[in-house]
């Protein structure tokens, strides 16, 4: 498989060393400004050009666009003169004449026809357009302006914060014939108010007055509003309210809502109460801004039982509040986690006869999946489902993104034909969240079912849906399907992301493409979008898992030198190079850097630990890295990891402790999955556990993790463990051995040929495959089986044995005395731990299994691993 453009890599010698720089401490930054090497750290001969340039490229600034001179009204918005005219004015320089352009329309249009324009222009934004046009109106007669021209154009500058103006045109309205009125007082009003000047508000009421002009409701409105906003006492307040009562206008429900959210800004809850009393004894319905003012006032007094007891009030009152005051309530608790208080607030207003809508149980769905009750909220849809409350797209969506976070990626599968059946048309967040969940699942195949649904229904998958799909694709490991989808969706004008370049570039790192990775990264410098965290991660993880452990540390340079702070998943990434690598004492001390930062090492990191110290033959280590897992306060998972390794949870009925950590895990996704299997079927091939591993290996294929591992035909039988770590190869190889003795003396025809796949993507080309770790171990342990294993010359990511010599390897196991039971080709068993002290080498047991081929192989490497002075 080759992306195009292939792009040709240098690599680096075979005999250029690795290890941790000397001058530079590899640390997670605690303080996103400091950066984590020297400014001026020197660049690594031999490092990929493409992954530097691409590193140091960064989002292509947005083009300056112009503003185009000749945008063009709707059509059928207003009659053809008034678009003529709005399209002339629009297409007209800086410099053209308004004159010429309003020759033609002389006595055709009124007044009202003008407002309209003037209202285009003010949508638009273009108040240099309206005051050229208003300044022309002026000097004419036919088009004189009136008190509602003058109104418009004080409130188009009035939002342009162009105060001076507001108040020059205003000033001039007597000049020109026009006396102000109570519209043109408030638009002026309005527009000191919506600036911070209130003072100036308050100062033009009292002269409003004094120039014998009434003020309206909207006057008293936009005054009060002005002033709450600006920090007037809340007494100086009241006293408005007051003032305009006195003079015989009656306050609305904006009235109410402007003090009330006044009250909100300032937690004033006594008040608060006040005034909605006074708005229901005056027959002022609330509205949905009115509840969201109160109940956000006494969230933020910590007393939102006071809401409910006025809505309680009301009901005693005989005015019943409606759906939206129960709802903004609810999503009140709902924010602040409180699910007890939510479900009052639920049963109240069933209590009261008000009847849930979609909205309420979408509240309550949400708050219920955001604490991981997922029974309750299978309970509560169907609650809704049978009180005959149609689910609408947004309770779906809701229930998509709730078990696509839960794990429970096939319900959601579920939860999308619902929708299909239901009739609810499905919007693109919907598609968006289900897609993403398959992705996050590895369901490739209902991925793509949901692509197709799409493209019959003429939808264009947005970005994100294009990447869900890559995303499944890359955890099945089906590199080829991925890249069509990713072809197809710059084909069809969706725009990859980083998100989706990530995908295919972590997609890339689990095999160990690490020349397929360098290929997305230049595409990613073609297309100028940033690198981020992700990236470096998948990048690091890339090297590594391909053998470039020297490349991988420089990445982590690299990654800093852009200026991207590393998180933990970094740290886990640079830990796992060095247990690639066999370095005892950089894996020591990155581990001590982890936890002196603050953080707890994930189970992946101590596992990994566990397993260097298994292969250096240091137990007293590996004890002691045991011990702090059992002891563990903070997590459960350390907990039952480590005693599971050691055997603690060997019981059916104790394993379901086990079990249920795996599936906390799934909910992670196939990403952290992929990585925590890994990392402990390392850690028990190496401690000799075996039994345990391959249990484990069934629990993580159970899951949909890797499945890809075995394949059966009538030609080929095959196990691909290019994703995998070498204890987890080992295992699997182990695995599929036994599974094809066992089917071989059951009288089953054997394959042409039995593959072990070590190997994919571009390398497969290469005879430098063969020092891939996977590779090299997957070599070496078949080899301790059968020399008859062996490197095709047709492709050298895969080691293969022909039919014939598989007969006789598989028949050549020893008979028991029991004759009702075959031997196994290989023994998994568990060893039992070397106690505390005991200088006994767990490299004799292991090599009578058939498994030490590793630890002290005598099988010369083509890289030397030795301290470096870069």
């Amino acid at each position: 498989m080759t992306l195009s453009p292939s792009i040709p890599i240098s690599s680096s010698s075979p005999s250029v060393t690795l290890l941790r720089p000397s001058h530079v401490n590899l640390r997670l930054n605690p303080k996103p400004n400091r950066h984590l090497f020297p400014a001026k750290t020197t660049d690594f001969c031999g490092f990929p050009r493409i992954f530097a340039s691409a590193a140091r490229i960064r989002a292509k600034p947005k083009e300056l666009i112009l503003g185009n001179p000749s945008v063009t009204v709707e059509k059928g918005k207003y009659s053809y003169d008034v678009e003529t005219l709005i399209n002339k004015l629009s297409s007209l320089p800086p410099r053209g004449s308004i004159a010429r352009c309003l020759d033609i329309f002389k006595n055709k249009l009124s007044l009202n026809d003008f407002a309209l324009v003037f209202k285009e222009f003010a949508q638009r934004g273009d108040w240099q357009r309206s005051l050229r046009l208003f300044k022309y109106m002026q000097r004419q007669i036919w088009c004189k302006p009136n008190d509602h021209i003058y109104t418009i154009m004080i409130g188009i500058l009035g939002r342009e914060g162009l105060l001076e103006k507001c108040q020059e045109i205003f000033d001039e309205m007597p000049s020109h014939g026009v006396a102000p009125s109570v519209f043109s007082f408030t638009a002026l009003i309005n527009a000191y108010g919506r600036n911070g000047q209130y003072k100036s508000s308050l100062e033009l009421l009292d002269r409003m007055k004094k120039e014998r002009v009434s003020p309206s409701i909207l006057t008293y409105n936009t005054v009060i509003n002005s002033c709450a906003r600006g920090g007037l006492d809340w007494e100086e307040l009241l006293g408005l309210f007051a003032q305009m009562r006195h003079e015989g206008i009656q306050a609305d429900i904006v009235t109410y809502n402007t003090l009330l959210g006044a009250c909100a800004r300032r937690g004033l809850g006594d008040e608060a109460e006040m005034v909605f009393k006074t708005m229901n004894e005056g027959g002022i319905l609330p509205d949905i801004t009115t509840y969201t003012y109160l109940v956000g006032t006494f969230k933020i007094l910590n007393r939102l039982e006071k809401v409910s007891e006025l809505l309680k009030e009301m009901e005693s009152g005989g005015s019943f509040p409606d759906i939206t005051s129960y709802n903004v309530l609810l999503e009140a608790h709902a924010q602040s986690g409180s699910l007890k208080e939510a479900m009052g607030v639920f049963r109240q207003m069933q209590a009261a006869g008000c009847v849930p809508n979609a909205a309420t149980y979408s509240i309550l769905l949400n708050l219920y999946g955001r604490q991981g009750r997922y029974d309750d909220v299978r309970d509560l849809f169907l609650e809704m489902k049978v009180s005959n409350t149609e689910p609408d797209a947004a309770t779906y969506n809701i229930l998509i993104n709730v078990f696509g976070e839960g794990g429970y990626f096939k319900e959601v599968v579920t939860l999308f034909h619902d929708m299909v059946e239901e009739k609810v048309e499905p919007n693109m967040e919907t598609y968006e969240g289900l897609i993403s969940a398959c992705g996050k699942g590895g369901l490739h195949e209902d991925a793509k079912k949901i692509l197709l649904h799409l493209n019959e229904k003429g939808v264009v998958p947005s970005s994100k849906a294009y990447t869900g799909v890559i995303e499944a694709y890359g955890q099945a490991a089906l590199y080829e399907e991925a890249l069509v989808a990713f072809n197809t969706m710059n084909e069809v004008g969706s725009e990859p992301t980083v998100e989706t370049y990530n995908s295919l570039i972590q997609m890339f790192a689990k095999g160990g493409l690490y020349k397929e990775s360098e290929a997305i990264l230049m595409k990613m410098g073609q297309a100028g979008v940033a690198l981020n965290r992700d990236t470096f991660n998948g990048v690091i993880e890339a090297f590594r898992q391909g053998g470039q452990f020297e490349e991988a540390v420089k990445a982590y340079v690299e990654m800093e030198k852009s200026r991207c702070d590393p998180d933990e998943r970094t740290l886990e990434a640079v830990l796992s190079v060095y247990c690639f690598a066999g370095l005892v004492e950089e894996c020591e001390e990155q581990f001590r850097e982890i936890k002196a930062l603050g953080i707890l090492p994930s189970v992946m990191c101590y596992c990994m630990m566990l397993a260097v110290y298994a292969k250096a033959d240091r137990w007293d280590d590996a004890h002691q890295l045991l011990d702090e897992m059992f002891m563990n306060r903070e997590s459960n998972i350390h907990q039952v990891i480590g005693q599971m390794i050691r055997g603690d949870y060997d019981d059916d009925s104790n394993w379901q402790m086990v079990e249920y950590v795996f599936e906390k895990l799934k909910s992670e996704g196939c990403n952290l999955g992929m990585r925590f299997y890994n990392t402990l079927l390392e850690a028990l091939w190496w401690l000799g556990q075996k039994e345990r591993a391959m249990r484990v290996l069934n629990e993580a294929t159970k899951r949909g993790l890797f499945p890809e591992l075995f394949r059966k035909n009538n030609l080929v039988w095959s196990v691909d463990v290019h994703r995998m770590w070498e204890g987890a190869a080992c295992t699997a190889i182990s695995v599929w051995l036994n599974n094809m003795q066992e089917m071989f003396m059951s009288g089953d025809d054997l394959p042409q040929l039995a593959s072990a796949v070590v190997v994919r993507g571009h390398m497969e080309k290469s005879s430098i495959t063969r020092d891939f770790p996977v590779a090299k171990a997957a070599y070496l342990f078949l080899n301790e089986v059968s020399s008859s294993f062996c490197y095709p010359g047709w492709n050298k990511g895969r080691i293969v044995c022909q039919r014939s010599h598989l007969k006789r390897i598989l028949s050549s196991a020893e008979q028991p005395s029991d004759e009702s039971k075959k031997d196994r080709i290989i023994t998994l068993s568990n060893s039992p731990f070397p106690l505390p002290g005991s200088k006994t080498s767990m490299n004799n047991v292991k090599r009578d299994q058939h498994s030490d081929v590793y630890a002290e192989t005598s099988i010369p490497t083509r890289t030397e691993l030795m301290t470096s002075t870069v």
